[in-house]
């Protein structure tokens, strides 16, 4: 692609029926309505809807569209669309192409193979899907995609939309009582905006797809460790190999056509990784725009001859892959409310947000690790360029002086200086210093106007992870106002609770190395948590206090948060159980074999050794058969094992019980059927092993 030869500004959104479209195809008073509750939450006139989908539909079809799809998000973390064709049939025979109102609020998906987790019987087949407004439609080959809710017969939430749209409203109507007290009755919508970094890795397709474990689970269950890993940091913001900028240029053109705002693109620091970064938006349009993502990068990674691979840790011994959720607060007047300014001591409206903020993400360290918990994140957490398990924040030396300044009384006089970096180059530029430095190890950085959660794995839906921020947020945010609404003197209470925050909460404060086995050992003194896997973790989704925090900020009932619980509990055993057949189908059927031919011919070396006289103890082939053999048998007697205990899985009972047992039985077991494995990969000639390895992966595009 010739980004010289494309006028971007007139590409981008042309698939996307946003503002500048509504304001061209709809009469006026619907698109005022329309507009308001886009733009500020208003509740949505029904009467709007004929005319909105007759515009969609005549403007869809004039974009090549003959289809529409009802497109969600239910709680299988990616998304999901039903076609149907704009085909109406006349009775002498022939069709007009027409679109209603009716059909434009509400589809009925079968909602009893979507995960439930309990809410509904297999047998309650019944869903409704129903538009969301506030996410504009757009076409996706050759389809009217229209952003929707998904909700069961009863009324129980199935989708991910639902109480991401809820919780932004909630945050929105709790900031709103914050700022009243400092002056800004001109704000009347605040809206948490997200910008989701995506890592992903790039391998040769052909490569691939000899590889059973990539196709079946997303990530190697096999490999040795490469000669070369990412020892160099060469990798890392290196130069883009042809294919991959290739596939950058045909993504980016693709993105830009559906409104997203991919904005940079780079290496990572493992070979064949890469990012993407978009521009921040609302948090549902961010949630909308990383599932296209997610999606487009599989469908046009494979039109250049390459696999996407969006597995946490697709490669054992390098990084793996994140998401970091960047998260603000925004004004509808343009105020980022986690700007701290030129004078952040003096900005003590910013000062309250991040203590609230600090306290929030204290007092529910729980919740933000379970948004982050899943089989294939649990290899990932605490390994290379990833936080530990621990939840703790980092937001720099100078913010933490100036908090704590405040909390003693003290003059922030000379903590509200910014330095100025001079390179001692004349023809060099001075700038000044940022109020933080970056912390990459830390689960939740402060990064000069946003936070940047950096826990996230790389396949997960971002929805969840800020219905939890926006929540937990929304909580303190509450609670400052209602002290502030009773205090006699707003003013003094402000620095109160700025005091009171920083000092109550400064226990998830940390600033250091996350890596290092002293941090553990102070954050266990701190009293934080550390929940190193999914199943450590999911017992505390459903503790009284996080389900009177969702019940009664009506975002959750309590048997939809069970309900999650237990869909969380299913997936991960589920895939623990895919990952451990797998594993033995590519040992019985791939790699026992193929050891066995190479063992054959080194016999066959031995046999004619000794058939003309030659010493057969001690020779190269007697050694390295000896280091074999007893391999070949570990990993058949490991197989066996690996076999008996999946088969035992069928014997347990709860989802709980299965989940522990993968845990603590599986697990192990395929570990130690793997480094049976990736020994004797070390051993076996090239042409006998019968998978592509690690170099053949990380190196071949």
């Amino acid at each position: 692609m010739d980004e010289n030869s494309i006028n971007i500004p007139e590409i981008f959104g042309s698939l996307v029926f946003n503002d500048e479209v509504m304001k061209k195809t709809l009469p006026e008073d619907i698109y005022v309505s329309l507009h308001k509750t886009i733009a500020e939450g208003k509740e949505l006139d029904t009467s709007v809807a004929n005319h909105v989908a007759a515009a969609l539909k005549d403007w869809a079809i004039s974009k090549g569209a003959t289809h529409y799809s009802h497109w969600f998000q239910p709680l299988t973390g990616i998304t999901a669309e039903k076609h149907d064709s704009f085909i109406y049939a006349l009775d002498n025979g022939g069709a007009i192409m027409d679109f209603s109102g009716k059909e434009l609020i509400k589809g009925e998906p079968d909602a009893s193979s979507f995960p439930s987790g309990g809410l509904r019987a297999t047998f309650e087949a019944r869903g409704y899907t129903s538009w969301d407004p506030t996410s504009y439609a757009f076409i996706k080959d050759n389809c009217l995609c229209i952003p929707t809710v998904f909700r069961s017969y009863s009324g129980e939430i199935l989708d991910m939309k639902t109480p991401l749209l809820r919780s932004m409203e909630l945050i929105n109507k709790e900031t709103l009582r914050i700022l009243k007290f400092f002056g800004l009755s001109d704000v009347k919508h605040v809206v948490p905006t997200v910008g989701p970094e995506q890592e992903y890795f790039l391998v040769d397709k052909r490569q691939a797809k000899k590889r059973r474990d990539l196709i079946l689970t997303g990530r190697t269950l096999f490999g040795a460790k490469p000669p070369k890993g990412q020892e160099l940091d060469d990798h890392y913001f290196g130069a883009l190999r042809p294919r991959v900028e290739a596939f950058m240029q045909e993504l980016d053109l693709e993105l830009w056509k559906l409104g997203v705002y991919a904005k940079t693109e780079h290496n990572e620091a493992a070979p064949a990784q890469h990012e993407l970064a978009p521009i921040f938006v609302a948090a549902n349009i961010a949630a909308d725009h990383n599932q296209l993502t997610m999606e487009k990068m599989k469908v046009i990674a494979e039109k250049h001859g390459l696999l996407c691979l969006l597995h946490e840790k697709p490669f054992e011994g390098v990084n793996g892959s994140g998401k970091h959720n960047n998260w603000s607060l925004r004004t509808d007047t343009g105020i980022n409310l986690l700007k701290p300014g030129k004078n952040p001591a003096a900005n003590k409206l910013f000062l309250l947000i991040l203590t609230a903020f600090i306290s929030a993400v204290d007092k529910h360290q729980d919740l933000l690790r379970i948004t982050v918990a899943s089989a294939s994140n649990d290899h990932r957490l605490g390994g290379n360029e990833a936080p530990p398990a621990i939840m703790s924040m980092f937001i720099g030396t100078d913010l933490e002086q100036i908090l704590s300044a405040i909390a003693s009384g003290e003059s922030t006089d000379n903590l509200t200086k910014r330095e100025k970096m001079n390179l001692d180059v004349s023809a060099l530029p001075e700038f000044s210093r940022d109020t933080a430095d970056r912390n990459r190890t830390s689960p939740m950085a402060f990064t000069g106007n946003k936070f940047e959660f950096r826990m996230p794995g790389a396949s997960f839906s971002i929805a969840e992870v800020n219905v939890v921020l926006n929540t937990i947020v929304s909580a303190e945010l509450a609670s400052c106002a209602e002290r502030l609404e009773s205090s006699p003197d707003p003013d003094t209470e402000i620095d109160r609770i700025i005091s009171g925050n920083y000092l109550n909460h400064k226990r998830i404060i940390f600033n250091g190395n996350n890596y290092s086995a002293e941090w553990e050992k102070e954050a266990q003194s701190r009293g934080l948590l550390n929940l190193k896997t999914t199943v450590d973790a999911l017992p505390y989704l459903t503790t009284p206090g996080n389900i009177s925090l969702f019940s009664s900020s009506k975002i959750y009932t309590k048997a939809e948060l069970l309900s999650r619980q237990e869909i969380l509990y299913d997936k991960y055993a589920k895939e623990i159980i895919i990952e451990a057949r797998t594993m033995l189908e590519m040992s019985k059927r791939l790699i026992i074999p193929g050891v066995l031919k190479f063992s054959a011919a080194l016999t066959s070396a031995l046999n004619n050794r000794k058939n003309i006289g030659f010493p057969c103890e001690g020779s190269a082939e007697y050694e390295i058969l000896s280091r074999i053999d007893p391999l070949v048998s570990s990993m058949l007697r490991f197989a066996d094992d690996l076999s008996a205990h999946v088969e035992n899985i069928n014997n347990i009972e709860g989802t709980v019980q299965k989940a522990d047992y993968c845990a603590h039985t599986i697990i192990p077991a395929m570990s130690s059927l793997r480094n049976a494995a990736d020994s004797l990969e070390e051993l076996v000639g090239q042409d006998y092993w019968p998978i592509p390895t690690y170099a053949d992966l990380l190196y071949g595009v």
